[in-house]
């Protein structure tokens, strides 16, 4: 009975110690982020990086935008009046991040953790007709801001923290195994815990990839988005036109060249009978 009395409390310190080592991983984990937005020659653009056990797990290029509508009184003090904050993401932002099998996780934080970006991605598998195919999208977005940082803020009734969340969000959908690449704006709709009030994220010049990257700081083989795809056709289209026309009037020369000098060299028969006798 002492030996069982014994063992139990060891098995449960032991038990204590794993979750202690687990959740210190994780921490540890979490922590190897990196800010590379130094090294891109867009000032609008930042680049984060997420690292687990010494090897790139999530990576990110984009700029963003958040347009926040916000009341403050009007001149007479009875009414109330919306203004708008733009508010970009800038520079020198902290960053955290996490990286799953099957769920990876960016944070940003900017201007003293006044404003604080979550993005949540998700991969998952669909059976097709071709068989098991992988995806990864975009999931959730939250946008935490504060209304009474003076920067963007110009005076905001009620002021204070607000959080504004995406509702069913499905972005950047992209196959397993590729980045997302995309340099169109994208809006995705916010709403605010701010009575009333809808927050637009403009996202641009995207590349993210927060699932299997093969190669350390490297993305795999990009997919474009729609938009990217169809400007790319209308500017190399002309092109292509041009091409075309430039062969077809080439083939055509080549034709007329051929049969001038084909009718040219022909031995023409005279049709009047009469004049054979002239020939040879």
């Amino acid at each position: 009975m002492d030996l069982q009395g014994r063992a139990v409390p060891s098995v449960d310190r032991l038990r204590v110690l794993l979750m202690l080592f687990h959740t210190m991983a994780q921490i540890m984990a979490e922590q190897e982020v990196e800010n590379l937005s130094g090294l891109s020659t867009n000032p609008e653009k930042d680049i984060f990086v997420v690292r687990e056990n010494g090897t790139t797990c999530l990576m990110a290029e984009f700029a963003a935008k958040f347009i926040v509508p916000y009341d403050v009184w009007a001149s007479n003090y009875v009414d109330l009046i919306t203004e708008q904050a733009d508010i970009a993401l800038t520079r020198g932002a902290e960053v955290k991040g996490r990286c799953g099998h099957s769920e990876s996780e960016l944070q940003v934080f900017w201007v003293d953790r006044a404003y604080a970006l979550k993005m949540l991605f998700v991969k998952e598998s669909h059976n097709t007709s071709k068989g098991p195919e992988g995806t990864w999208r975009l999931s959730k977005v939250q946008f935490v801001y504060d209304s009474s940082e003076k920067t963007h803020f110009k005076d905001a009734v009620s002021a204070g923290k607000h959080t504004a969340n995406s509702h069913h969000l499905s972005a950047l959908v992209t196959p397993a195994g590729k980045s997302y690449e995309c340099q169109a704006q994208q809006t995705i709709s916010l709403a605010s815990s701010d009575p009333q009030k809808m927050v637009t994220m403009i996202l641009s010049a995207v590349h993210i990839q927060p699932f299997d990257i093969i190669s350390d700081f490297v993305f795999s083989e990009e997919h474009k988005c729609p938009v990217d795809e169809r400007e790319q056709l209308e500017e190399t289209l002309p092109l292509i036109l041009g091409l075309i026309l430039g062969l077809v009037i080439v083939v055509t020369l080549a034709i007329y060249h051929v049969h001038h000098k084909m009718t040219a060299n022909q031995v023409q028969i005279p049709r009047d009978r009469s004049q054979y006798k002239h020939m040879g």
